[in-house]
């Protein structure tokens, strides 16, 4: 049974190590092989941290022995992404020059995950500055979706995605400006979870300048998972507080029930831009499934969508991109800052008065919203406007356009300080049995494929 450990969500194995139907050592290396037969394959892991992970889960079997309190991710394996700070690790980035920045101490979101008992074993691969949704750089190289190695794997958390599709631990630490948990979700079929701002800590101690204002403003921490057990469980264990984080809130995740029926207002449309036929039929799907379970879905839009959207642009292209563009130009691998020069050109920064009348709209955008969502506490929408795109599409002019055309319906909840997840299809969890209809990026037997997606993983029609 061990050597099958790294099948198992999140959930079930701290269960079994809890009860002493497995150890922690067992696990981590289980998911330790696991990583050795696939990583090679798709590059999601791009550095990988065995014999720390081993001394680690074998202290947390000592721990267990002396009758220690153990916490809820106690001898799970998770993996961290490279652009966040973990002791003893370098936090580049995906960028050569910072290939060297040993960070002294952990972010508060790996203290709170190792906290929580869980075991790193690796950490995983973002594109340079973390600024695309491909997961590319000249440091590590390319991540492969492992359902189509044509196809992106996302970004910026691509490595982590792909990581959790392939079974390299059951959680995977990411982090979200634009849609950089979800849509690494959404392009390798399993669950992404944008948190609200200020759910959970995020900050790097290494950090020696400013955030950017829209950076501080849109951008957070978030877990990958098979499974929406697994994403509540790593929720719970990455939301706790930190004394120096300056937006954390400490407030509880259980609040009182919502009113029944519960609203639902469904967008089957990436507002503004394209949507695949296959991307409005799954949020129509999921309507159905919430409508069959009780809730009051009705096909309405929130207010405001392009201007939320139009905040995001302003915000993002004035203050966090034009702050981040010298640092690509002087850093940055060929492919990025051909990227990054084509969003600046497609959505031009405004100037310093656009930018503070662009943060006050999102004020009032923000209140208009939350009047909406009280009588409509879900909003379902895609999480893309189309399919995943092939490798380096947004390299060129007419690429670029497609793909930041397609990210408009992910650019909401960031803007707004909102979370938002993206769930895996129901055809995605024959995956822990072993499914041998495989992604060719992978050995016979180890990935299951939707079988009702476009192209494999992300695309599926029929979504539960």
């Amino acid at each position: 049974m061990s050597d099958d450990l790294w099948r198992l969500d999140a959930t079930e194995l701290a269960r079994l190590i809890r009860l002493g139907r497995a150890s922690s050592r067992e696990a981590t290396e289980s998911c330790l092989s696991r990583m050795r037969a696939v990583n090679q394959k798709i590059n999601a892991v791009v550095r990988i941290l065995e014999e720390e992970a081993l001394a680690a889960a074998t202290a947390a079997d000592e721990a267990q022995a002396r009758g220690d309190a153990l916490g809820p991710l106690h001898g799970v394996p998770v993996t961290t992404k490279v652009n966040t700070d973990q002791a003893g690790c370098p936090t580049d980035n995906g960028v050569v020059a910072f290939r060297d920045n040993i960070a002294t101490r952990d972010a508060p979101v790996v203290a709170n995950l190792k906290r929580g008992g869980a075991i790193v074993i690796g950490r995983t691969n973002t594109p340079a500055f973390s600024m695309r949704i491909f997961a590319d750089n000249a440091l590590h190289g390319r991540t492969l979706n492992p359902r189509d190695p044509a196809l992106s794997a996302g970004g910026s958390s691509g490595g982590a995605g792909a990581a959790v599709a392939t079974g390299i631990g059951p959680i995977a630490h990411g982090n979200d400006i634009g849609g950089s948990v979800r849509i690494p979700a959404m392009y390798n079929g399993v669950v992404g979870l944008r948190v609200s701002l200020g759910r959970i800590p995020a900050y790097n101690p290494s950090q020696q300048i400013a955030r950017a204002v829209g950076a501080q403003l849109m951008s957070v921490q978030g877990p990958l998972t098979r499974s929406l057990r697994d994403a509540r469980l790593a929720l719970a264990v990455m939301a706790q507080g930190d004394p120096i984080d300056t937006r954390w809130a400490d407030v509880p995740l259980g609040g009182p029930p919502v009113p029944r029926p519960i609203g639902v207002a469904l967008v089957p449309h990436n507002p503004g831009g394209y949507t695949h036929p296959a991307q409005g039929e799954a949020v129509r799907q999921a309507g159905r499934h919430l409508s069959a379970a009780g809730y009051a879905v009705e096909e309405i839009a929130p207010p405001d969508l392009d201007a939320v959207i139009d905040t995001w642009h302003c915000i993002g292209s004035t203050d966090v991109l034009a702050l981040l563009a010298p640092q690509m130009e002087e850093h940055g691998d060929p492919d990025a800052q051909t990227s990054m020069r084509l969003w600046g050109e497609l959505v031009p920064p405004t100037d310093l008065r656009g930018v503070l009348g662009a943060l006050a709209r999102r004020d009032l955008l923000l209140w208009r919203w939350l009047e909406f969502m009280q009588r409509y506490p879900l909003v379902v929408m895609p999480t893309m406007g189309d399919l995943p795109p092939p490798h380096n599409l947004d390299t060129t002019r007419e690429g670029a356009a497609r793909v930041l055309d397609a990210l408009r319906v992910s650019l909401i909840a960031p803007v707004l300080g909102l979370p938002g997840s993206r769930r895996a299809c129901r055809h995605s969890r024959a995956f822990a049995a072993g499914d041998p209809d495989f992604g060719s990026a992978l050995p016979r037997g180890s990935l299951p494929r939707c079988r009702r997606s476009d192209r494999g993983g992300g695309g599926c029609r029929y979504p539960d």
